[in-house]
């Protein structure tokens, strides 16, 4: 038996195993999607099936767009997002490039003071960054959020794009310097491109909270001209009666973004996580 045939078993069960934690992963995210197009009969009378001539209603779709300022709410988001991504792999390859390339007096207690707040929710430090935003006249504004959001997103981003810039080759980097480059040009121009892989890694981690967070759209930014689309969302829950379609049709918009980042930044994901996992 030739090692193609002993490994094609092999190989079949592992491609079964990935489909099965795929169709598990995906199996909510397919439940909400189908239900959004179901009418509150149809969701409560049968969850689990897809829709069919006699469940299907676009109310829930129709509420979205009717009685909320949707787009509004998903152009919030999307800058908030956008905006706190950029700083956040900016200024954290920045530092990580700093922390792994100088050497310097405190330089590992640096590292391990970024790196805390990691272990210490932002979350704890809410009444404190209220009172912050109070004062400086943030309050309903998105710079509130995005400020918020780039502070919460480096400790992780430094972490991970440091261990990353310590592997580019040292060579590299001193021939640049042989040829007159300055510091900024051999980081945008040579570490950077290197680096590609877990800079998509950070994007992805970063985005899924800052897209999916209540909690700080609600204390710094509740206005109606600052909602974003999670926060916009729960103008469909009531304390007596909840709108089921729409807050599902709501939620299945919100899921887009996510995935077309997902499908764009796949492959360097994965290589982001996988790089070092076998020698």
């Amino acid at each position: 038996m030739s090692t193609a045939t002993r490994s094609l078993p092999r190989t079949i069960g592992a491609h079964a195993i990935l489909i099965t934690y795929t169709v598990i992963a995906l199996f909510p995210v397919i439940l909400v999607v189908m239900n959004s197009f179901k009418s509150r009969a149809g969701i409560f009378g049968a969850p689990l099936t897809p829709p069919t001539a006699k469940t299907f209603d676009l109310i829930g779709y129709t509420t979205v767009f009717g009685q909320g300022d949707f787009f509004h709410y998903f152009q919030n988001s999307l800058v908030v997002t956008v905006a706190s991504l950029f700083f956040v792999l900016l200024f954290g390859a920045m530092a990580a490039f700093a922390l792994s390339e100088y050497r310097f007096r405190g330089n590992t207690m640096m590292g391990l003071y970024l790196a805390l707040g990691i272990m210490i929710p932002i979350r704890l430090g809410t009444v404190a960054i209220l009172q912050l935003m109070v004062a400086s006249g943030l309050v309903n504004t998105l710079t509130a959020l995005i400020l918020v959001y780039t502070a919460q997103g480096l400790p992780l981003a430094i972490f991970i794009l440091s261990e990353f810039m310590k592997q580019v080759s040292n060579d590299l980097k001193n021939a640049g310097r042989i040829d007159g480059l300055s510091e900024y040009t051999i980081f945008f121009r040579l570490v950077l491109p290197l680096v590609r892989p877990a800079m998509a890694t950070v994007a992805v981690f970063t985005m899924i909270p800052i897209w999916n967070d209540l909690w700080f759209p609600l204390i710094l930014a509740p206005s109606e001209e600052t909602k974003t689309v999670t926060l916009g969302a729960q103008l469909f829950l009531g304390q007596f009666v909840t709108n089921w379609n729409a807050i599902l049709a709501a939620l299945s918009l919100a899921i887009l973004p996510v995935l077309i980042l997902y499908v764009i930044f796949s492959r360097q994901l994965i290589r982001g996580i996988t790089s070092g996992a076998v020698k």
